[in-house]
């Protein structure tokens, strides 16, 4: 069991150190839309400490896209505001245990997620 966990723990590194900047925005994507995901399905059980713990970690991350987005491009504040009412919401969504603003986000996030990886797409392309 420790060496399966082990060889998956480098393989993710491995991932992490060899992903364009492109990749690694898609892997943040996929990591804030699994932690919303898995904070929905403990509100629904009531495990109130578990939402909180995914509910920070997708924030993190959201903090994360706000704190290395490169504020020289055209569209970087309307980024940045759409990080901060993410962010907004992800935190009401944290103090109220509701499933609502999770929904929303997650659903942001999913969009953002494609268009990420259409970007990365046109990128190599070109």
């Amino acid at each position: 069991m420790y060496q399966a966990q082990a060889n998956r723990n480098k393989y993710l590194e491995t991932s992490i150190q060899t992903a364009t900047p492109a990749q690694l925005l898609i892997m943040l994507c996929d990591g804030a839309i699994r932690f919303c995901r898995a904070a929905i399905e403990a509100i629904k059980v009531n495990d109130m400490s578990n939402a909180h713990q995914n509910l920070r970690k997708a924030q993190d991350i959201i903090s994360e896209f706000a704190a290395t987005l490169d504020k020289n491009t055209s569209f970087s504040e309307d980024l940045l505001r759409l990080y901060d009412y993410f962010l907004h919401r992800l935190v009401e969504a944290n103090m109220k245990k509701e499933i609502e603003p999770i929904e929303e986000v997650m659903g942001y996030l999913i969009e953002l997620r494609e268009t990420w990886v259409q970007a990365s797409k046109l990128s190599t392309v070109s």
